[in-house]
Order: C-alpha cells, then sequence, then structure tokens
C-alpha cells in the first residue's frame, strides 16, 4: 500500500473552499458575465411569444415585428459580445488556478520526507505527477467553469419561466425526482469507483516504470514472466475498475437524457391544455415551452461535466493527499554542542520482527576517517542512513553532539552531516547550475576548486561551453562516472563537517575511484568521512573500520590491527586481494 494517503471528502471541500475564497473577485465576474450573457439568451424566446401574441389578437404590424426584430438581433449581438468575455475570464481564471494547484503540488511533493518517498514507490508519486495532474487540469481550466456556468443558466432559465407562467412552469418539475434520485445513486457510488480508478493508474505506472528501469536486472534473472503476470494483473484491476465507472454512466446518463426528453412533453402538453382553456395566453405557452427546451441544453452539460468532475475530485483527493503529509521533524532545535556521532544500542527493523541492525553501538570522533565494511546484506546503508538521519532507530539514540539527529532540523542537519550514494541526478541546466544547487552563493573560482577536488575541473573545461554547457535529459550527455563526479563536486560546495560515502564511487574504474577517493582526502582534512564501501581500499587508508555482519559490529579497529586478529576482515581483505589479482591478469 502507498505511503501516500488520499485525502477526505471534507478535506477536499475544505481546500475548494480556500481556492474559492482566494479567487472570489475573479469567479464574481465570470459567472456575471455569464449570467448577462444567460438573460440575453433568454430573450428571443421571450419575443417569439409576443410575436404569436400579436399575431392571435390580430395586432402584428409592420412596425412591431420590425421593433422586436431590432430587440432579437441587438439581444444575438449582447449574448455573443458577453459569452466571448465570459469565456475569456474562464479561461484566465481556470489557467491561475491550475497554475496555483500545481505550483503548491510540486512545493508539497519537494517537501515530502525522503522515507516518505521512498515507501510510496514511483508509480504512486508519479502517477499523481502525470495523470492526476492532467485530470486537475481538464477540470480547472473546462469542467469546472462548464459546471458552474450550466448552474447559472439553469437557474436563470427556470426563473423566466417562472416569470412568464409559473403554473406552466409546473410541469417541467415532472423530472425532477428522476433526476435527483439518478443523481444521488450515481454520486453515491461513482466516487469510489473513479477513486479505484485513479489508484489502479498508479499501480500499473509502477510496474511499468520499475519493469522498463530495472530491464537488465529482470532479464539477467529471468523475470520477464512474472513481470508480465503483475503488468496483466494490473491491466486487470485497471479494466474493472472502469468498466465499473462506465456501468455507472450507463445507468446514469440513459435516465437523465429521458428525464430531459419527459420534461419537454409533460411542459408543451400542459401548457397546450392550459392555453386551450385560455388560462394563459398562446405565446405564454410557447415561450416556456422554448425555454424547457433552451433549458435542456445547460442540464445536459451539467451531466455530462459530472462525470469529469468525479475524475477531477478523485484526482484533486490524491493532489491534496500529498500535502497532508507533514515532516515530522522540527524547524527549530538546539545546535550539536560538537561533532562526535554516537550510536547507542540501536536496532532498526524495516518491517516488523524483521531486524536489518540488532544492538549497535559505535562511537565516531570528529575528524575520523572510518570505513565499513562487509558482505551484502550485512546493514552497511541501512547504518549509514541512520548517521545521516535519514531514518530513525527502532530503538536506541543516534546523537550528533548530545542531540539526537531526529530533533536536529533538516537545514542544520545538513550542515553537519551528508550522504552520497551510488545515486546521483544531473539535472536539467548548465553544469554550473547543478554545482550551484549545493551553495547558490558560490563564484566561480569556488566552484572550480570544488571540481578540482574530485578531479573533474578537466573535462568540464573541454566540454563545448565549458561550465555553461547545458546537462541534464536533453542536454549534454554526461556518463554515469561523470555524473557522480559532479554529485561529489556538490558536496565540496556544500562543506559539510561529516560525510557519509555509500560507495559514492562504485560507478567509477578502480584507478579513477582511488585517485578520486584521495583528491577528497586531501580537500576533506579535517572532517569526519564515513565511507561505506566494498573496495577495500578505502578501509586500508581509513583510521578505523568496523566490520558489519548480520547486523552487528563484529569487528572494530585499524587495518592493521584487524588483519592481525585474522578474522572476518583479514578473510574479507585475502579474497578481495585475490580477486584484483585475477582481474589485473
Amino acid at each position: 500500500m502507498s505511503a501516500l494517503p488520499t485525502a477526505s471528502f471534507a478535506e477536499v471541500r475544505a481546500y475548494a473552499r480556500i481556492l474559492i475564497r482566494r479567487h472570489r473577485g475573479s469567479l464574481a465576474l465570470m459567472l456575471s458575465l455569464y449570467a448577462l450573457a444567460a438573460v440575453a439568451a433568454l430573450i428571443p424566446a421571450y419575443v417569439i411569444g409576443l410575436l404569436i401574441n400579436e399575431a392571435t389578437s390580430h395586432a402584428l404590424t409592420s412596425a412591431t415585428i420590425a421593433r422586436l426584430l431590432e430587440v432579437l438581433a441587438g439581444s444575438s449581438l449582447a449574448y455573443g459580445v458577453l459569452s466571448f468575455l465570459a469565456r475569456r475570464r474562464s479561461y484566465i481564471l481556470g489557467e491561475r488556478v491550475f497554475a496555483e494547484l500545481r505550483g503548491e503540488f510540486l512545493l508539497s511533493v519537494l517537501n515530502l520526507p525522503l522515507l516518505v518517498v521512498e515507501q510510496a514507490g514511483t508509480g504512486d508519486l508519479l502517477s499523481r505527477t502525470t495523470s492526476d495532474v492532467e485530470a486537475m487540469s481538464r477540470t480547472v481550466r473546462f469542467a469546472l467553469p462548464e459546471w458552474l456556468v450550466a448552474i447559472v443558466q439553469t437557474l436563470l432559465t427556470f426563473g423566466a419561466m417562472l416569470i412568464v407562467s409559473p403554473l406552466a412552469a409546473l410541469a417541467c418539475l415532472v423530472s425532477v425526482p428522476f433526476l435527483f434520485f439518478a443523481t444521488r445513486y450515481y454520486l453515491r457510488y461513482a466516487t469510489p469507483g473513479y477513486r479505484r480508478e485513479r489508484t489502479s493508474y498508479a499501480s500499473l505506472a509502477g510496474t511499468v516504470s520499475e519493469t522498463a528501469e530495472g530491464a537488465r536486472t529482470i532479464d539477467a534473472l529471468q523475470l520477464g514472466e512474472r513481470q508480465n503476470r503483475r503488468i496483466e494483473a494490473n491491466l486487470r484491476e485497471n479494466f474493472y475498475a472502469e468498466m465499473y465507472t462506465l456501468l455507472m454512466r450507463m445507468v446514469w446518463f440513459p435516465i437523465t437524457e429521458s428525464a430531459f426528453a419527459l420534461a419537454v412533453a409533460s411542459t408543451l402538453a400542459w401548457s397546450g391544455l392550459l392555453a386551450l382553456h385560455h388560462v394563459i395566453t398562446v405565446g405564454a405557452a410557447t415561450t416556456v415551452t422554448l425555454y424547457v427546451v433552451q433549458i435542456n441544453d445547460p442540464l445536459d452539460r451539467f451531466v455530462s461535466w459530472l462525470d469529469e468532475l468525479q475524475l477531477g475530485q478523485s484526482s484533486l483527493a490524491r493532489l491534496v493527499g500529498v500535502s497532508e503529509v507533514r515532516d515530522t521533524r522540527s524547524t527549530t532545535g538546539p545546535e550539536p554542542l560538537d561533532e562526535e556521532l554516537r550510536v547507542q544500542n540501536v536496532r532498526y527493523a524495516y518491517g516488523e520482527g524483521r531486524d536489518v541492525l540488532c544492538d549497535v553501538s559505535l562511537v565516531i570522533r570528529p575528524g575520523e576517517r572510518l570505513a565499513i565494511v562487509g558482505p551484502s546484506g550485512a546493514g552497511k546503508s541501512t547504518l549509514g542512513r541512520l548517521l545521516a538521519g535519514m531514518d530513525a532507530p527502532s530503538q536506541g539514540a543516534v546523537t550528533l553532539g548530545g542531540v539526537a539527529l531526529s530533533e536536529l532540523p533538516l537545514t542544520t542537519l545538513r550542515r553537519h552531516v551528508l550522504l552520497v550514494t551510488q545515486e546521483h541526478h544531473i539535472f536539467l541546466g548548465t553544469v554550473r547550475d547543478n554545482l550551484a544547487l549545493a551553495h547558490p552563493e558560490a563564484s566561480e573560482h569556488d566552484i572550480e576548486d570544488a571540481l578540482e577536488a574530485v578531479d573533474a575541473l578537466t573535462w568540464v573545461r573541454q566540454l563545448p561551453q565549458g561550465l555553461d554547457t547545458e546537462v541534464g535529459t536533453t542536454g549534454y550527455a554526461l556518463s554515469p562516472a561523470r555524473a557522480q563526479q559532479i554529485a561529489l563536486a556538490r558536496l565540496v560546495l556544500a562543506d559539510p563537517h561529516t560525510l557519509i560515502l555509500d560507495e559514492a564511487t562504485a560507478l567509477l574504474d578502480p584507478r579513477a575511484a582511488r585517485h578520486l577517493e584521495r583528491s577528497l582526502s586531501a580537500v576533506l582534512k579535517g572532517r569526519t568521512v564515513i565511507a561505506i564501501a566494498h573496495r577495500l581500499h578505502t578501509a586500508h587508508d581509513a583510521d578505523r573500520v568496523c566490520v558489519m555482519s548480520e547486523g552487528r559490529i563484529s569487528e572494530l579497529g585499524s587495518h592493521d590491527e584487524l588483519l592481525a586478529l585474522n578474522g572476518a576482515y583479514a578473510a574479507l581483505w585475502r579474497s578481495w586481494r585475490h580477486e584484483r589479482a585475477d582481474d589485473s591478469r
């Protein structure tokens, strides 16, 4: 299940009220223009009724016809101008509201705790930022304005019917019970159906995304059939979710269309009967009937766009749900007394009863070089995440200068401790822009020093425009190794006291990796460096080596001390030296 929640109907309604209050002036102007246009649209039917009354009373003259034709022409012109202005205002308002929604959603995504993002998975977040945002775009730009306009036009048209003949207008109400109960039933059962539909989109997107990203792994492990079954299951769920909402529409739409036809037929029959008995004039009967026919257009748009509004409401619930996720980390807190990192009796589990770390205790002195080594699955990266404050331990404490990492504001924590992994990202922009993210006030000299520190300045200068070369998805393509060097240069600019390298140089060839680590060692002199590595030359250069095994610290000491013990580390060192010798052949 996704870690990202979906907002309740009450939360969505409260958010919608905030938006309305924020744009009440523009909304009032738009609705006023549409109301004036609707009034102009009511004039032709009224004029036709007057013409019929004049004709049936044998009082119709050419002067009357000319005057009424002028009124018809004027009302048609006014309707055209007012409709244009109203629609223009609605498009402008829709774009502004959508821009705000998109901006607020992106801000909410950027403010999500990293752990929540990782638990949510790619599919759900990708679905919310693509298909849900697109659905909201259609709703805000088109569905909501059309729906509001349909309500205004319906109310004004019905009001005009009552003015012409309240008695004749009552006949159209025969369709109200059908519309009310059918719509009530539809809204009751369709809303959860649309939410299920959006969720199925997210699951499908996640499976397809991870299949594409992990294609090589899937091929190597022969997991293609498994992934096909998962995609088929997602498609099946998506099919049933869409069939459910389609069934709801197949029931609701025919009932509403039949109700519209019933309203026209009953009004025509009733007003005709009233006219035959001279209760109302023939012109009044004609005008009321024309109004009933005319009112069908906004009602039909009301019904048609309500389906889109259901989609929009479901998407908005998912977008608002992201903003409901709060980072529990405080924005204010004490400053660490020093740079000593201390791990005290820590246990950590990703799931109930599945401890990854068991009773781990460790003190990392300021300025120390510590290497954390061990076989895959020993808990090295998990310990690194706890030391970086990305996760909190299930039991025990991880402190910096006597203050628990979970109590430090994120901005304070990142000034002291930073983690860099094999994963990296090059943002769309120039090389300079990518580096300045870590230190916006950095000068060109600072940026070049950072690149020099990670042995990247030479090749950056050789790029087509040097530091101003566009990189990223649509720019100059950087190799994984070069992209990792840019990521490491950001850390040099960020200038933390403690740097945690989780196999950060794994994408570089051994010679380049060793050169890079030596460069970093020189640049970060006086700082604490914690290296989580599978290349044991890192351990050889470290002040101390922490050996992890099955979630515990099995050995701790310098390289020479651990070799003298002839234990787990000595076995790892011999194995690694043997592999290097084989590779050199």
